[in-house]
């Protein structure tokens, strides 16, 4: 099974090396601020021709935004705009243009209905102190070095890590992976080279294969599983708390730049900056080395694993519980188990946004019509079943993989169901982009037996 993955390497640079990564970086920003330039004045024109009710045969010629076209108008430029291009190596400038043509496809496909989502806004011009360094190499010399403590990029000669690549290293001994690219970025004050990898992988088997888990996220615990086990929300962003607000109150005390009359920050006010975004990094490593710990985790041990299709974009909009909800990051959660359950083996069900996994009775099947988020505990008026709210619904999630394997192949559960929460709840699940499981949907009785009839479409 091939698949595309990054390996990501810190590095130690000197400061020669320091400076002329940033040489690359700023020529990647020359190049994307000068054909943006170009393409806005084109746009520009043709808009105010179409004022002057010129006709659309007669108005300025269009420009192209593909790739090829920036590329192809930036070497007929590049003499006069950047008489130092000899100085960087070509992909620092094609950084900059390929970031622009994907700028503008997003905001074309999203004005015109092609891309889903949130509008995508019109590009915008990068400025030299507030855009993250970074520069991506896709030809030219770009290997792991014998010693596994040094790679080589083009121009940039050989960098020394910080730490060993033997991981990478050994998949290309071994003619399991392809270097495709390499980008070298600035983040929380140190530099990374991330490799994109063409990866060979064997496809493994998870320990028990026909275990069957349901993962309910959360604020209090991270993940609650229907086993009992329970993942403690590490809370890294709460516990540096204190540490930031103390490290912004000194940045604050210093002179910052203010944009309004020019004023440049002072030495001290960006050492401070750079002590608070190093404290920010560190919140977000640790929170991306607890993820990847329990996903891997939960992969490797069960064969089908159920979660939800949660709402985070609505569920940031609750002040009091926006900084909680983002600390625990449930849509990386997510992600890494849709992919690592490929790689394991495994099978990820998604359940739909509106199955009510909190409000069901995990032993009989009936559904309270409310259910505070105060109760922490689930009391069924039907059976007498009291389980924690957590457990419940994780339980709930797990019996989805079971409705799946007895009504077969069925329909994907769309964000349009029914949002009300009724006595004889709905199950729904829906396919994962790139699992290869499929969805249904179907009617519960409060006694737990699913009607064939209630197999619809939901579109």
């Amino acid at each position: 099974m091939k698949v595309i993955q990054a390996y990501r390497f810190a590095l130690d640079l000197t400061p020669t090396q320091e400076r002329a990564v940033l040489a690359h970086a700023g020529a990647a920003r020359v190049a994307h601020n000068w054909a943006l330039a170009r393409v806005k004045a084109v746009m520009g024109q043709r808009a105010a021709e179409r004022t002057y009710g010129v006709p659309e045969e007669l108005l300025t010629p269009a420009v192209s935004w593909s790739l090829p076209a920036l590329r192809k108008a930036w070497n007929a430029a590049k003499t006069d705009v950047a008489p130092w291009w000899r100085e960087c190596s070509k992909e620092a400038f094609n950084t900059g243009l390929d970031a622009l043509a994907r700028a503008l496809k997003n905001w074309s496909d999203s004005r015109g209905g092609k891309r889903s989502g949130r509008p995508v806004g019109f590009p915008r011009f990068k400025s030299r102190r507030r855009t993250t360094p970074s520069v991506r190499f896709t030809t030219g010399t770009i290997r792991v070095e014998a010693d596994r403590k040094h790679v080589v990029l083009p121009r940039l000669g050989r960098l020394k890590l910080h730490e060993s690549a033997r991981k990478l290293a050994r998949r290309i001994d071994n003619g399991t992976a392809r270097i495709m690219s390499a980008t070298v970025r600035r983040d929380g004050g140190r530099w990374h080279v991330s490799f994109c990898v063409e990866v060979e992988r064997v496809v493994r088997v998870p320990a028990r294969p026909d275990s069957t888990v349901g993962v309910d996220v959360g604020v209090k615990h991270l993940a609650v599983l229907s086993t009992g086990e329970l993942e403690p929300s590490p809370r890294h962003l709460s516990n540096a708390q204190r540490r930031l607000r103390r490290l912004a109150r000194s940045m604050a005390r210093k002179t910052g730049p203010d944009r309004r009359i020019g004023q440049r920050p002072s030495n001290r006010w960006q050492r401070a900056h750079a002590r608070l975004g190093r404290a920010h990094a560190r919140v977000a490593h640790l929170r991306r080395d607890s993820l990847h710990k329990l996903t891997t985790r939960i992969c490797q041990q069960h064969g089908v694993i159920v979660v939800e299709d949660l709402n985070v974009a609505g569920m940031l909009r609750n002040r009091r519980l926006a900084r909680h909800i983002a600390d625990a990051s449930f849509g990386e959660l997510r992600r890494q188990l849709a992919y690592k359950t490929q790689w394991n083996g495994g099978r990820l069900i998604v359940a739909d946004r509106w199955y009510p996994s909190s409000k069901t009775c995990s032993g009989c099947g009936a559904v309270k019509t409310k259910l505070a988020l105060s109760e922490r505990t689930y009391t069924c008026e039907t059976c007498g079943l009291a389980i924690d709210r957590d457990h419940n619904a994780a339980r709930n999630l797990a019996a989805l993989a079971a409705e799946y394997d007895t009504a077969g192949s069925g329909p994907v559960a769309a964000r349009g169901a029914d949002q009300k929460t009724h006595v004889r709840g709905q199950v729904a699940v829906k396919r994962e982009p790139g699992t290869a499981t499929a969805g249904q949907t179907g009617t519960v009785s409060p006694q737990g037996e699913t009607t064939d009839r209630a197999l619809t479409r939901v579109h």
